[in-house]
């Protein structure tokens, strides 16, 4: 009867508990890691996050950037923190694509996460060093034509949009060019504007500015339809067909994190992103807000996996 009555209080204080730290929740500073660079996309767009949701729910969000090995150092630490909303992963397409061009990584995205809210998503912008010799993506396939294995394209790591949209250009337009992986998509860009290397696949809402100030040369963009940012310039798919690369942002939470806590970011993330300035200040950057409910964001988060799985095969992309 005694251990009767230990087991039922046991379970008592089990299913009590959750709830109500779930009530109490956030009751300390929370943790936002992000597994790339400082000043890239998905470090830019956590801090806003980090900063009216502090403002809303009167307790610390902040923002710690832990780039290395496109993506794996920050989110292995992610996985194998405590289920309890107070350590947090803002990803990207990075991870989708992860699952399957290095499928013997410390963990899988949908085994060890579970989807919280989407951010956003952006389209990727094409630029070369001024010295390179082509002013139009059609002139840029010649060149590379013209000596395979000769231009070089950066990117912030493997698996990353940048990385992927290199990838993918190569096998639309049938060239051969050199992926040079970099730490971080900062060190990326200096490469290119330095002229280290040639190319590269960057978010509009970073390099954009470098390209007006003619540190780069922009060829042109990603998406099917031309960016509000860029209206003259061309989309690649307006010369290589049906070609399309964005970069999407989300955060997701160790599997075991409490439903009323992966509740509570998803509304009070999808309300930050719904105020009026947010999405002003965003689209202006070219980024559009992205809303999904959790449900909604694992049938995206699925539906991705298979789309790049199909990317790395076609394209032969390999971590070098």
């Amino acid at each position: 009867m005694r251990a009767f009555l230990r087991l039922a209080a046991l379970i008592f204080a089990v299913v009590h508990t959750w709830p109500a730290t779930a009530q109490n929740y956030p009751s300390r500073p929370v943790k936002f890691i992000v597994p790339f660079g400082a000043g890239g996309p998905a470090d830019v767009f956590a801090r806003v996050l980090a900063q009216h949701l502090s403002e809303e729910t009167k307790q610390s969000f902040i923002v710690e950037d832990r780039p290395g090995a496109g993506s794996i150092i920050g989110t292995d630490a992610v996985a194998k923190s405590a289920p309890d909303g107070y350590t947090l992963l803002v990803m990207s397409n990075t991870h989708t694509t992860n699952e399957s061009l290095l499928p013997n990584k410390p963990f899988q995205l949908m085994r060890d996460f579970v989807p919280v809210a989407t951010i956003n998503y952006s389209d990727l912008l094409m630029v070369v060093h001024p010295s390179v010799p082509a002013k139009t993506v059609k002139e840029f396939i010649e060149l590379a034509k013209k000596d395979p294995g000769k231009l070089n394209y950066a990117s912030s790591g493997p698996g990353t949009p940048y990385h992927m949209a290199g990838e993918l250009f190569k096998a639309m337009s049938q060239t051969d060019i050199v992926h040079v992986p970099h730490k971080a998509s900062g060190d990326a860009r200096n490469s290119v504007v330095s002229g280290t290397v040639q190319m590269m696949f960057d978010a509009v809402t970073t390099m954009t500015e470098l390209a007006k100030a003619g540190q780069v040369r922009a060829l042109g963009t990603t998406g099917l339809t031309r960016s509000e940012l860029t209206p003259d310039l061309p989309t690649i798919a307006e010369t290589v067909s049906g070609y399309e690369a964005t970069i999407w942002l989300g955060v997701m939470a160790p599997k075991g994190t409490p439903k009323e806590i992966v509740n509570f970011l998803n509304t009070n993330i999808n309300k930050v992103i719904n105020r009026p300035d947010v999405k002003e200040a965003w689209l202006k950057q070219g980024a559009i807000p992205l809303v999904k409910t959790p449900e909604e964001f694992e049938a995206f988060l699925l539906k991705d996996i298979e789309k790049w799985a199909n990317v790395v095969k076609v394209s032969g992309a390999k971590i070098q």
